[in-house]
């Protein structure tokens, strides 16, 4: 019997550890998911912020939460602080795989303060966990398809605009962003602190669709307010942006379940793996345009949906920023996990992302060839994360 109990005891052990850098954002919490269903993992969440659980209190029926696994270990830490990160985990011994989808956002993208305070952070971790792991098996980094180009050029935009380019992992870098481009100096510092000596991955989504109430460029928060309150106050659902970005595919949606998919795949799948690292585009392969979708989105959500729907004078900050009382009524009425607007919904992101100036499309060739084959629809992908907003208690 104890012999049994033993092995029961052994074969319930987790064979590998996962640590992910960024666990409360998009990628992140699929991450978690997706590992903690397989029985074999362990996992370490680190954020700054502990995540928020709350649950409306007429809500009889509460979801179990993740956290109660115990195969899971939540660590609160400011990675930008070096000697709190030493602290908090250096004494991770058993970490077999990193999971980097986190990036610090104080300072504007392209702006030399981005790029050396994300490097600073990831150097801060890895300075805390490299020397003492003892099975690193693999370094999965997520960064993304601006790797592809640069919008502080506008000499080039025009040309880019009209430009048909679908980008492959093997594009050389914009040579006059070198040292600006964070995901670069990422890369770099993974590749120079790993040696040869570890198996790598880089991964590139676009324009990344999931739940999370701690990400700046929350497209679907940002989606989910303004359909909530177009249908409340009985406004057209209007697409502020440019003609091109209605008409033609300018951004790649990846799906946050499929960005997470393809780097659990990478990082333990033999085959695919390179001590030099390998570089994949994570991207949902569906050439849909916001023209082919937009009315089928403002459906979902039940909000009046005009025959002319696009407008370009239309901007989501200068229609949306004074309604931020409007959506505490409709978290009060509905009962919803409470939330300020600006939680949820940036504005600024959603007005530059419908007048994108440069086309950023990946190629999923690599990946499909290698044999990760997994694709969504973006109408698909948006309304699954709908219904999700929707289980959460965030949006009615």
């Amino acid at each position: 019997m104890a012999i049994e109990k033993l092995q029961k005891r052994v074969k319930k052990t987790p064979k590998d550890v996962a640590i992910i850098f960024g666990v409360t954002g998009l990628v992140g919490k699929q991450l978690l998911e997706k590992l903690l269903s397989r029985s074999k993992w362990k996992v370490y969440g680190v954020a700054r912020r502990r995540p928020d659980h709350t649950i409306p209190t007429n809500i009889i029926e509460k979801p179990k939460p993740i956290f109660t696994n115990p195969n899971y270990h939540f660590i609160s830490c400011n990675l930008l602080d070096p000697f709190e990160t030493r602290v908090k985990l250096s004494h991770l011994h058993d970490v077999t795989h990193v999971f980097w989808v986190t990036w610090a956002s104080e300072f504007p993208l392209d702006s030399i303060e981005c790029y050396q305070q994300n490097k600073a952070m990831m150097s801060n971790a890895l300075d805390s966990i490299l020397p003492r792991v003892k099975s690193l098996k693999h370094f999965s980094l997520q960064t993304g398809t601006k790797h592809y180009v640069s919008l502080q050029h506008s000499t080039s935009l025009d040309h880019l605009v009209k430009k048909v380019c679908y980008y492959d992992e093997n594009c050389p870098r914009i040579e006059t962003q070198v040292g600006y481009n964070f995901y670069y100096g990422l890369e770099d510092l993974v590749k120079e602190r790993l040696a040869g000596s570890v198996p790598w991955s880089v991964h590139r989504p676009g324009l990344i669709i999931g739940s999370s109430r701690t990400t700046v460029y929350n497209f679907m928060g940002s989606l989910c307010v303004y359909g909530t309150i177009c249908k409340y106050l009985n406004l057209p659902f209007i697409f502020g942006g440019r003609k091109e970005c209605w008409e033609e595919q300018f951004v790649d949606v990846s799906d946050a379940r499929l960005v997470a998919q393809q780097q659990i795949w990478a990082a333990t799948s033999v085959s695919v793996q390179s001590n030099n690292g390998q570089a994949f585009n994570s991207i949902n392969g569906d050439g849909s345009t916001w023209k082919d979708v937009w009315g089928g989105i403002g459906e979902k959500f039940g909000a009046v949906v005009p025959f002319d729907m696009l407008s370009e004078e239309f901007t989501f900050a200068g229609s949306m920023s004074d309604k931020g009382g409007v959506w505490k009524e409709i978290v009060k009425k509905e009962c919803l996990v409470e939330t300020e607007m600006e939680d949820l919904a940036n504005w600024y992101f959603l007005d530059a992302l419908f007048r994108c100036p440069v086309k950023m499309l990946g190629t999923r060739e690599k990946a499909d060839r290698l044999g990760f084959t997994k694709r969504y629809l973006a109408l698909d992908s948006i309304s699954h994360w709908v219904d999700v907003l929707r289980k959460e208690r965030i949006i009615p």
